[in-house]
């Protein structure tokens, strides 16, 4: 059975009197040492490590990020006007949106950040409102890595970027609009397979030779990060060792030194999170069935397990020293919403402690794509509270939703 990260049974009871259940918890300390290990990447060249704020853009969450020196890749202008408004310079920000930003497009780029162009009509777009001005593009290598078809961001399924055959359309349209192409960008999704990696590093070494004012070379995030038990984390050293050898060989034949980019999220945040919840309600479907688990959240606060198939631990806070198998579900009435699937989403059980209705469980592996993913207000059940344990301190940084407050947006017409 699973362990718990970092809280221990008497920071879950003072986060319960705190804030209630179910809520989020947020740890600082493995949010930082997750930094360290990305801003220690082996680097031939020069190093700059991005944090992809998709994974979690809470604003608390961003200045811890921050604070550790770390630049940031906004999946869109919404999201850059996040970071801007937590103060974060435009320069620190880099867009790499699928969305050109129909908004505040001027408004981000006189702040000072980058624009990572995902099309060819991109690049047209802001040629024509930019001529004159530098910016980079992503580029779809051909391949990509991760465990299934949502996970995988590279090849020909995969509509992120442009493709790699299309580069030399990049280099005309640029030209028309007397733009400058100074970064090159690529990721293949969520996979740390090294015969990808060095494929996808050559390969796009090779695009960024096209194009002689490039200097920074962006292989995106994707590292692996080992949520339960039987999982294994992507070794950043391994791998950067890895990249580090294929940008110096390349230098040796081609004399391009290139910086390099790396732009993590889930490897930052994922176990910095935990959920708190309880046990509502205890069923079964007779002899040959299941025994249902069911809890006080669902997807409509963690999506992943019903979206990806995600496994994720959970345990039970109790001192139950027998084990019973569990079908773990959610709250929201919705057959998909269960947290005990395979990868194949095929329904199976768990083993855990014994458990009773009341019982605090916790459900580990929460920081990353969790809250940002939610289904908020499904069921019209509240949007999770969320707390930040900072040096053995708990410090609510989103309260609980009121009804009045998920209820203020709507009108009713006359």
């Amino acid at each position: 059975m699973e362990t718990l990260n970092f809280l221990t049974p008497e920071l879950i009871s003072q986060a319960i009197n705190k804030i209630g259940s179910p809520a989020y918890v947020y740890s600082r300390e493995t949010i930082e040492q997750r930094c360290s290990e990305v801003t220690a990447f082996p680097n031939a060249y020069g190093l700059n490590a991005r944090y992809a704020l998709k994974a979690n853009p809470h604003l608390a969450i961003l200045k811890v990020v921050e604070s550790m020196g770390l630049h940031f890749d906004a999946s869109s202008e919404y999201e850059v006007m996040r970071c801007l408004h937590a103060g974060i310079p435009g320069e620190k920000i880099q867009l790499t949106g699928q969305q050109f930003p129909r908004k505040h497009l001027k408004e981000i780029v006189a702040a000072g950040v980058l624009f990572n162009a995902c099309s060819l009509k991109q690049i047209d777009e802001f040629g024509k409102v930019f001529p004159g001005s530098s910016l980079s593009f992503r580029i779809n290598p051909g391949t990509g890595s991760g465990s299934n078809r949502k996970t995988n961001v590279g090849g020909p399924s995969a509509s992120f970027g442009i493709w790699h055959e299309q580069t030399d359309q990049v280099a005309k349209i640029a030209a028309k609009h007397n733009l400058t192409i100074n970064r090159i960008h690529s990721h293949i999704g969520s996979g740390s397979d090294p015969e990808v990696w060095k494929a996808v590093t050559e390969m796009t070494l090779a695009q960024a030779d096209k194009f002689p004012n490039v200097h920074t070379v962006n292989l995106g995030g994707g590292f692996k990060v080992a949520r339960m038990s039987s999982e294994k984390s992507t070794n950043l050293q391994e791998v950067g060792g890895f990249v580090k050898t294929v940008f110096i060989n390349h230098a040796k034949k081609t004399g391009n030194e290139y910086k390099l980019e790396v732009e993590p999220g889930t490897y930052l945040s994922a176990n910095c999170g935990s959920l708190i919840c309880d046990v509502d309600d205890i069923s079964d479907t007779g002899e040959n069935g299941y025994t249902f688990l069911k809890l006080n959240t669902g997807m409509d606060t963690i999506t992943r397990p019903a979206l990806y198939a995600s496994e994720h631990p959970i345990i039970i806070i109790n001192d139950n020293k027998d084990s019973q198998d569990y079908v773990v579900c959610g709250h929201c009435c919705e057959s998909g919403d269960v947290f005990t699937v395979d990868e194949s989403d095929t329904l199976t059980t768990r083993t855990l402690n014994k458990a009773q209705v009341g019982d605090t469980v916790v459900i580990e592996g929460a920081g990353a794509y969790c809250a940002s993913m939610s289904l908020k207000n499904y069921n019209s059940f509240p949007t999770t509270p969320q707390i930040l344990l900072d040096k053995g301190e708990l410090k609510v940084i989103q309260h609980p939703q009121s009804l009045t407050e998920m209820l203020a947006p709507e009108l009713i017409p006359d």
